[in-house]
């Protein structure tokens, strides 16, 4: 994990400071991953499946694995640094509610048509009309209005002033600009149409695409971002299979894995001489959400009842043992987690430890039977629980074969499960198919608002009928708090408030693991909770 100190809040008065450092940026002549020609070809392989190029109706990692290569933001971080810099454009803060955003002289997407504000402005107002439950527009939480003042000039009005986080915001897949002349303002778009369109403005240009199964990349040459390829072109190939997957990294058929070998393949291929297996502490989590309509006793059920409603999460909190998660199944690559931001990141709080199971991060069936016992509940419980078969890893399977092994103890639940396809998973659990169900979450940014907000504030990712009142003033008190320590405070309340009610039961932390043939660089030996895996540094000698 990352030091501390290196996680950054952006005060008011540091905006100012940063937004000097931003247009001195602007006028570097080097750029970040330049030096040299491009080089080989390289291909990737992958069991991440897409479920949209349109960056307003997808907020998964396999499409944003995608779309942050082909669309670029108006700013940006690299590696290592949380540091927000020009991508397209230049940001000044400009007046307490007011950012404005300079672009880049002659910038065009691939197809020709140029990028201006216009199309800015065209791409924030998409993502806040569109809002669809499966993108990023929860995301733009503060923001009031984008206004073009020229063709190379906007501006974006806040809700709130001291926004601690917008400029970090920017940087996320809600920030990609897209073309205005190929996508509609009040729909997502098909995939076929738009890479017929070429409507690419990022490090990479698509050429091909067959829909989770082939695709072809190349450096698109009018890119003037943070992120110049040295490769000059990418493929990415996509496995149902994770052993195939493990077996042509082996034999040399590709060139580099990103998302998901099993542990045991792992473990493998670091044996290989020819093949480098990079690791480190991941940011992603696991976790358990409970839809509160459609949950035993949820609000939608023929014997709806808030308190049994609560009593049931709260068991199913008391029995879950994520010690035994971490080590049967992740061999301990993964950890327990006991909070809803992971370890590593400033503001994280164990919430969940003190109060459920033994106290002490253990499960406790006595715990979870007097919890029922007091709501008047009769067990065992009647519970579905959803899980995906193809999006986190094929060691999901025995991961919720345990969990259903833990809830049934005591015969306190039974656990009917389910398994269903990517391609289907995020539109069903928005459409409260699923009474529980597994989802993971990877940080767009480092910063724990990227957790309890996205997860908790109104109109939520999560989507499960969770929108708590205090929860949600808390969440606005902390995205304008310009002091850190006071704001850190917002964060335990938040965390520890949510606890209590259990909506989403936290089970672990990730590791993070990038496989390589030794030919390839450009992926550091050891990865933090920072590290996000982006083609333009990767070679091939």
């Amino acid at each position: 994990m990352p030091p501390l100190s290196r996680i950054r809040y952006w005060r008011h008065g540091a905006a100012i400071v940063a937004a000097g450092a931003l247009t001195a940026a602007c006028t570097s002549s080097t750029t970040e991953g330049s030096g040299g020609d491009a080089g080989a070809a390289i291909t990737i392989g992958t069991t991440d499946q897409v479920a949209s190029l349109d960056p307003a109706g997808a907020w998964d990692a396999g499409s944003n694995t995608v779309e942050r290569e082909v669309y670029s933001t108006l700013v940006a971080t690299t590696y290592g640094s949380t540091d927000v810099k020009p991508n397209l454009a230049e940001v000044k803060l400009t007046g307490p509610t007011e950012y404005t955003a300079t672009l880049k002289p002659g910038l065009t997407f691939v197809n020709g048509h140029k990028l201006t504000a216009s199309d800015v402005k065209f791409s924030f107002d998409r993502q806040l009309g569109i809002a669809d439950e499966n993108g990023p527009s929860t995301m733009l939480y503060n923001l009031a209005s984008t206004t073009v003042v020229d063709d190379a000039t906007v501006t974006f009005t806040l809700k709130s002033a001291d926004d601690v986080l917008f400029p970090q915001v920017l940087t996320t897949a809600a920030g990609y600009i897209v073309d205005e002349e190929v996508f509609p303002a009040d729909k997502v778009l098909d995939d076929d149409a738009i890479v017929a369109a070429k409507p690419w403005n990022g490090p990479f240009a698509m050429d091909s695409w067959a829909k989770n199964s082939l695709a072809s990349f190349r450096a698109n040459p009018g890119y003037q971002g943070l992120y110049v390829p040295k490769a000059k072109a990418v493929t990415l190939k996509y496995y149902t299979d994770a052993s195939n997957l493990k077996l042509d990294v082996q034999q040399g058929n590709i060139d580099a894995v990103y998302r998901t070998l099993t542990i045991p393949d792992l473990q493998d291929l670091g044996t290989k001489s020819d093949v480098k297996v990079h690791t480190g502490s991941g940011n992603g989590i696991r976790y358990i959400v409970f839809n509160l309509r459609t949950q035993p006793f949820g609000s939608k059920t023929p014997d709806a009842d808030t308190a049994k409603a609560l009593a049931v999460r709260q068991a199913a909190a008391n029995l879950i043992d994520r010690a035994q998660l971490a080590e049967q199944v992740y061999k301990n690559t993964f950890k327990p987690l006991y909070s809803y931001v992971p370890e590593g990141i400033t503001g994280a709080a164990e919430s969940l430890k003190p109060l459920y199971g033994n106290k002490q991060g253990g499960p406790d069936a006595a715990a979870a039977k007097s919890v029922l016992q007091a709501a008047g509940i009769t067990t065992p419980v009647a519970l579905n629980l959803q899980y995906n078969s193809d999006h986190y890893g094929s060691s999901s399977e025995d991961e919720y074969a345990l969990v259903k092994t833990q809830l049934e103890a005591g015969g306190l639940f039974t656990v009917s499960l389910q398994s269903s396809e990517w391609a289907s998973y995020g539109k069903e659990r928005v459409a409260d198919q699923y009474p529980a169900y597994q989802l993971g979450w990877y940080a767009d940014y480092l910063d724990a608002d990227n957790y309890v907000g996205s997860f908790f504030n109104k109109g939520n990712f999560i989507a499960n009928g969770y929108e708590d009142p205090t929860v949600i003033g808390l969440i606005a008190e902390e995205q304008t708090e310009p002091d850190a320590a006071a704001r850190l405070q917002l964060l335990t309340r938040i965390q520890d408030e949510v606890a209590k009610q259990v909506p989403v039961l936290p089970l672990l932390q990730g590791s993070l693991a990038i496989v390589t043939r030794t030919s390839v660089q450009g992926v550091p030996e050891q990865l933090d909770s920072s590290y996000e895996f982006r083609w333009y540094t990767l070679s091939k000698s």
